[in-house]
């Protein structure tokens, strides 16, 4: 169910498959931009640095609406999008991806700790070598485990 000021858009994020809901600002003068920076596995050992205008928001309230983050996180700046989770493992999170870095890293700064809706946001800016760097390990963990099983006769 689409509001009246924003389109919810359900899509499979490259990095997860996890369906989110996209919600774009229609009055943004250019259309979103889909993905935030996902990584492809490379065997380059740079550091790409977190994308200054995308924030990861945590501990959100389930019951958030769209109107409610764009107006929180608006007061901070012009905001381009938001991506809010909806599978049962994204609930309470969300990606706000800003205009300007300066507004990113003031709405950073003050509403990390603050209290919206009885939850204290944990607010990050978004990194995803960090997060490419968890899938990885995880993966490695479970084929770890797997092989252990194997080894040791448990199904």
């Amino acid at each position: 169910m689409a509001c009246q000021d924003h389109s919810p858009v359900e899509f499979v994020t490259p990095m997860c498959d996890t369906p989110c809901c996209l919600i774009t600002n229609p009055n943004h003068a250019h259309p979103p931009v889909l993905p935030i920076a996902h990584l492809e596995a490379s065997s380059s050992t740079t550091h790409t640095p977190p994308s200054p205008k995308a924030l990861f928001v945590k501990n959100l309230s389930f019951n958030v609406t769209p109107e409610e983050l764009f107006d929180l996180f608006g007061k901070f700046g012009p905001v381009r999008q938001i991506r809010q989770g909806i599978a049962n493992n994204t609930k309470g999170t969300a990606f706000v991806v800003y205009e300007d870095v300066m507004d990113a890293k003031s709405a950073c700064d003050k509403l990390n700790g603050f209290n919206f809706q009885n939850r204290y946001l944990v607010v990050l800016y978004h990194q995803p070598d960090k997060m490419l760097k968890a899938a990885n390990d995880l993966a490695e963990r479970q084929e770890n485990l797997e092989k252990l099983k194997r080894q040791h006769g448990i199904d």
